[in-house]
């Protein structure tokens, strides 16, 4: 009863904090910055500032899609931050631009995760099949069950890794984006809020992760006992 009372908890949560995202977001899409630079603008000059010339900026479709893609060294922002000259563009280029410094600084945390893409890409295309089969053959093979788990073990330590690796990335845009001067004392607290609530979302996914683990763990210890 308790675990089902945490996902409902958990699923209130992220519709919250999504909703408050994307209203936070459109709220500081319409604050420009005073010196008129763009989400692209900033994310140059921001490479540029930490001696990063092989990193890309392109434009990707949809909202709220940005992201840093490792494997082929380019920041991806959405077409509402690419060329926007808005508070929220600047911040979330910003955030965006600092896993590239970290990929160039080779920070720990984000190696970890990228170790570990290919191996929870792979499993998360039969995680859930193993499990599903794993329930229905718990009391003819249970082993079975604990190794769906142990697969899915291997998303919610993705989803934990991932946390610093953000923390870490919106830490270093934010105070860059003082240094340089792009942000000051009339908006620096609207690009500070747009990346807390962007980071709470990575902190409700590692808890639902979290969660739905110990469910199957709770599963398997109980058709054991039977």
């Amino acid at each position: 009863m308790l675990i089902w009372v945490l996902f409902i908890a958990i699923a209130l949560a992220s519709y919250a904090v999504s909703a408050t995202l994307q209203q936070r977001f459109k709220k500081y899409s319409k604050i420009p910055l005073r010196n008129g630079m763009t989400g692209r603008d900033v994310a140059e000059k921001m490479l540029r500032d930490h001696n990063i010339y092989d990193v890309q900026i392109i434009s990707t479709r949809g909202k709220l899609t940005d992201h840093y893609n490792p494997l082929n060294k380019t920041i991806n922002l959405s077409e509402g931050v690419y060329a926007s000259n808005s508070v929220a563009a600047a911040a979330i280029a910003a955030h965006e631009t600092g896993h590239a410094v970290q990929h160039a600084i080779q920070y720990a945390p984000l190696k970890m995760r990228s170790a570990l893409v290919p191996v929870v890409t792979l499993t998360s295309q039969w995680v859930t099949w193993v499990l599903l089969a794993g329930i229905i053959l718990i009391q003819t093979f249970p082993l079975l069950i604990w190794i769906g788990i142990a697969m899915f073990a291997m998303t919610t330590l993705f989803s934990f890794i991932t946390l610093p690796v953000e923390i870490n990335a919106s830490q270093r845009a934010l105070a860059w984006l003082s240094r340089a001067g792009i942000t000051d004392v009339t908006n620096e607290a609207q690009a500070r809020d747009a990346l807390k609530w962007a980071a709470y979302t990575y902190v409700i996914a590692a808890l639902g992760s979290l969660a739905t683990l110990i469910y199957y763990i709770l599963i398997a210890l109980g058709g054991n006992r039977r």
